[in-house]
């Protein structure tokens, strides 16, 4: 199969058309739309089908894009290395909004200064939106938190977090699920790793919320609840970055829903730029400061294994220094 052809096929899905994928690849539409006819008639299946003016991806075309990104990503890393061995290209990363804006800031700026020739594209979502995009090849790693399906993912620990229940100035304290049931929630959409924590809390003490008000930024969240319209959990890392921080309360969450971890995820092997951001990712905490608790050690992460017959690389769910080194 031949990589330009695969190129000229991921083009067109990235750009939504044969116009839009010709002017950036410098061709005449007719010779990408001949190259694509071609490609469909050597594997014998159709790989787009028209939806209004543009075109969307078969079954068929969604496996080969699959293939084409793992195919092109090494053609491009066996280039850059025996080029220069210098780290250069482009890194496309995925990220809870918490670890990108709260996290991640310090991490990104160290590696663009030591790393100029890579470019960096990052998305932000929830974690079951990052594993969805990480599945589908728009992202080559992404940042998520506990918990979350392994499958047949890699993963190293990236950072410990320390999760708050937050309320408006003067509301009483907040101890149990009981005292939050028939209360407005303020979280992100279903997805968010957190959300779940918190719903599962609840449910376990016989609580729900009175309703649930879905919004998409922490900033929006924090001052929806300094506003009075109800509670949220958030990364205590987030609320002392964030402009209202001091105008709501904290109420200590359980020792077991207080501590999390996030980590970063990605499929296959690790590229160059990828590697290059692991090693500079700090080693996560064993310990978080637990008000009234003493120093309690971190539980084991809450990801859920793979099943007995995945043959995939395993999450790190057991030594944090093994799995980091494996993955370099």
């Amino acid at each position: 199969m031949d990589l330009d052809d695969l190129h000229i096929f991921r083009c067109v899905v990235r750009e939504g058309g044969v116009t839009r994928a010709a002017d950036r690849l410098h061709r005449v539409p007719s010779n990408v739309t001949t190259r694509i006819r071609q490609l469909e008639e050597r594997l014998e299946v159709s790989l787009f089908r028209r939806q209004g003016r543009g075109l969307i991806l078969t079954d068929a075309g969604r496996t080969l894009l699959g293939h084409a990104e793992r195919l092109l990503q090494m053609a491009d890393m066996a280039e850059q290395e025996l080029r220069s061995g210098v780290v250069r290209g482009l890194l496309r990363l995925g990220s809870l909004e918490s670890a990108a804006g709260a996290r991640l800031p310090p991490v990104l700026s160290a590696f663009h200064a030591r790393y100029p020739d890579v470019s960096i594209e990052l998305q932000t979502g929830t974690t079951s939106t990052l594993l969805r995009r990480l599945e589908r090849f728009e992202v080559e790693a992404a940042f998520v938190s506990e918990p979350f399906e392994v499958g047949n993912l890699s993963s190293v620990p990236a950072f410990d977090e320390e999760l708050v229940l937050i309320s408006a100035r003067g509301t009483p304290t907040l101890r149990q699920p009981s005292d939050l049931g028939g209360q407005t929630l303020v979280a992100f959409p279903h997805g968010c790793s957190y959300r779940r924590r918190l719903m599962e809390w609840l449910a376990e003490g016989g609580a729900s919320p009175g309703r649930i008000l879905d919004l998409g930024s922490y900033h929006a969240i924090v001052a929806c609840v300094a506003a009075g319209t109800g509670v949220a959990i958030v990364p205590a890392e987030v609320l002392d970055q964030a402009v209202l921080g001091t105008s709501v309360d904290r109420h200590p969450l359980p020792a077991r829903l207080r501590r999390n971890r996030t980590h970063l995820v990605w499929s296959g092997e690790a590229s160059a730029p990828l590697r290059a951001l692991m090693d500079l990712l700090p080693e996560p905490t064993t310990k978080l400061a637990e008000a009234g608790e003493g120093n309690a050690s971190l539980p084991p992460p809450l990801v859920n294994e793979p099943s007995a017959a995945s043959t995939g690389p395993r999450s790190a769910s057991g030594s944090q220094s093994a799995t980091r080194s494996a993955a370099r």
